[in-house]
């Protein structure tokens, strides 16, 4: 049984990027988004025109700067290896203590359209948030180069950050 992290969120998060579950190198590693072939953190820094670091702290600092919560819709799952296709037995997260204790949480982006759909099966959407699903992020992801999903990442996140 693999088991998805805490999340990573402030009392004034404004935005939630939601993945589905952690790879076996992020849960080797205990950080999010801990493969380098996953273009996530990589993503995070261009859309702020910042250069990617690779200390932890400061990945997870500018995402506090910048009022972004990050989490798992899954809290725990059957998988082998990495690969959405492969969870069985999964579990959500519990969202309804979550946007209690995160009030200010008004934008849900999904990291994927796993992530979507095991939010809309396990949690439904709720009229008071806003939702977008983001080009994942995934090195498996190569529908898009990481160019194409920079401009998305930026279009859909760049302007909740500039409207609050």
């Amino acid at each position: 049984m693999k088991k998805a992290f805490l999340p990573f969120a402030y009392k004034d998060s404004l935005i939630l990027i939601l993945g589905t579950m952690p790879g076996e190198k992020s849960l080797e590693l205990g950080e999010y988004y801990g493969n380098k072939g996953n273009q996530f953190w990589r993503l995070i820094f261009t859309v702020f025109n910042l250069p990617l670091e690779h200390e932890y702290s400061k990945k997870i600092n500018l995402l506090k700067e910048h009022r972004i919560a990050i989490w798992d819709v899954l809290e725990y799952c059957e998988r082998e290896g990495s690969l959405d296709s492969n969870i069985r037995n999964e579990k959500a997260n519990d969202f309804e203590n979550f946007y209690h204790n995160y009030p200010n949480i008004k934008h849900v982006l999904f990291s994927s359209k796993n992530a979507e759909k095991y939010y809309l099966k396990y949690i439904g959407k709720r009229l008071d948030l806003n939702y977008d699903t983001l080009p994942s992020p995934s090195g498996a992801n190569a529908t898009k180069n990481f160019e194409e999903k920079l401009d998305e990442w930026k279009k859909k996140i760049l302007p909740l950050i500039m409207n609050d």
